[in-house]
């Protein structure tokens, strides 16, 4: 018997809903009762809304899952069940799969290419677990450009953005019916950048759609090249300093003429309490660079200058945390050199107990830094001037036991790298401030202040104690103003007795 055109059985396209849930079926035979249910509901309600089957797509898919269902035999229960989202999500992919559902031709296909990229990542010798977790999140992220309709040519830092917050409906990612928990945004962005950077490797992207930046206001393109020509500022700073005032700026006003004196001390004075003083006195120093930026392109009045408050910052108002030198003694017996990552750390630790090496001056050594003949490093610092600075043995000979042994050969000068794939240098120098830690907790040490810096400061206590001049340890530190080692002197509890009165009124 033909089916009536209006019935719920046919869609108004012409296509019988019920012989695409008995195709579904025949084609995935195991399905449980409750997926070929969603499949039904699915497309009886997309029938009720009068939406064509071919015209099924994400947005719809949204729709359908937040409907008041009043759809007779079925229930809103339902919908609220993650479950219930992955079985209709698994039906409309099969609908896309078979052709029914119409998709665009500019529409980024990018789960073809997941084969070769779990590849590479083996042949790079990635470890098992990284391997998956980067291929589950690059499936993830193909399926969800997919879902989108994403076209390939819009690709970019923005897409990569979108994904890693959004709302997850994939299908994907979920066991159970329940989200992975390791699918926060950190992992889905690493995982679809990985697989962006290999698609532009093999020449299936363009070179610029990673870096695009999506809707830059131009008066930080034009504040960043200001930095950098006028102010001589370092990359790194630039970065800081754009990511500073990308958090208030639309604060400030639409345009320079809408800058006023109140928009400007709301932006300092009415930050959260989750800001550190060290995070105000950022905002401050952005602020007025930023206002001195637009001043000198005429933009706005030099008077607005003045209208930035002040931050508070008391000089050698804190005492250094210490670690006493036998304690820093036991820290560096107990780094055992079993492995490689053991051999690195242990290089890390005795460039900061020896040297008080900042992190930064640790992060950003290079193999042609190291004077092997003549026992000396260079660094570079924060003025950004080579340094030589003598190479103690220990320290010389951990460092040749790392490169030897434990340091991966690849392409890169960068002396400390990951111990595992793809062996890239460290991200930043706050990740040596986490080998510390990790160091700390490998030996047992508890209840001692914890960062890298601590031994910069223990170090230069213990010259101090020693009777060292404050002008020569400064010199070693690479201080720029004597001011700046004075509070070592706060440290030497034995000096600071020798000279203190008593108390009025107090007789000893």
């Amino acid at each position: 018997m033909n089916t009536p055109s209006n019935s719920p059985r046919r869609a108004r396209d012409g296509v019988d809903n019920l012989a695409l849930v008995v195709a579904y079926h025949a084609d995935n035979p195991r399905l449980s009762p409750g997926a070929l249910s969603a499949a039904r509901h699915f497309l009886k309600w997309a029938h009720a809304r009068k939406v064509s089957v071919r015209d099924l797509d994400a947005s719809v898919f949204d729709r359908f899952l937040r409907h008041r269902c009043r759809c007779g035999r079925y229930s809103p229960k339902q919908l609220r069940s993650p479950m219930y989202a992955t079985y209709t999500r698994r039906f409309l992919r099969y609908l896309e799969e078979t052709g029914v559902v119409v998709i665009p031709n500019d529409t980024a296909r990018l789960g073809q290419h997941l084969e070769a990229f779990a590849e590479k990542l083996d042949t790079a010798g990635y470890s098992k677990v990284s391997c998956t977790t980067l291929l589950s999140h690059a499936s993830h992220f193909a399926e969800w450009v997919f879902q989108q309709r994403v076209p390939v040519t819009a690709i970019g830092d923005g897409t990569i953005d979108q994904f890693a917050r959004h709302e997850c409906r994939c299908g994907e990612m979920t066991k159970h019916g329940k989200k992975v928990l390791a699918s926060h945004y950190k992992n889905r962005k690493r995982g679809a950048l990985a697989l962006v950077r290999h698609l532009i490797a093999e020449g299936l992207l363009s070179p610029e759609a990673p870096d695009k930046v999506s809707a830059e206001d131009p008066r930080l393109t034009g504040f960043s090249e200001w930095l950098r020509s006028e102010r001589g500022v370092t990359p790194k700073t630039v970065r800081r300093y754009l990511n500073e005032a990308g958090r208030w700026l639309e604060r400030l006003g639409a345009t320079p003429k809408d800058y006023s004196a109140a928009s400007i001390r709301s932006i300092v004075l009415d930050q959260g309490e989750e800001r550190s003083r060290s995070s105000v006195r950022k905002t401050v120093t952005v602020l007025r660079a930023f206002l001195r930026f637009t001043i000198v392109q005429g933009a706005c009045a030099p008077s607005l200058l003045h209208a930035v408050p002040s931050a508070v910052r008391r000089k050698l108002s804190t005492v250094p945390r210490t670690i006493p030198t036998a304690k820093i003694e036991e820290i560096i017996v107990s780094c055992r050199t079993n492995t490689p990552v053991e051999i690195r750390d242990r290089a890390i630790l005795l460039l900061l107990a020896r040297l008080a090496l900042r992190a930064g001056d640790i992060w950003q050594l290079h193999l042609s830094d190291i004077d092997w003949r003549a026992s000396r490093l260079r660094l570079y610092g924060k003025g950004r001037r080579g340094v030589m600075m003598p190479l103690p043995q220990d320290v010389g000979d951990a460092l040749l036991a790392y490169i030897e042994n434990a340091r991966p050969v690849v392409a890169s000068d960068r002396v400390f790298l990951r111990v595992q794939a793809p062996f890239t240098p460290l991200r930043s120098s706050a990740e040596i401030a986490g080998i510390v830690s990790r160091v700390l907790r490998r030996g047992g040490f508890t209840g001692l202040p914890t960062g890298s810096h601590v031994f910069r400061h223990s170090l230069a206590s213990a010259w101090l104690r020693g009777g060292a001049d404050l002008d020569l340890i400064g010199a070693a530190l690479r201080h720029s103003s004597r001011d700046t080692t004075a509070i070592y002197a706060k440290v030497d509890v034995g000096m600071l007795a020798e000279v203190a009165q008593p108390w009025p009124g107090y007789e000893s």
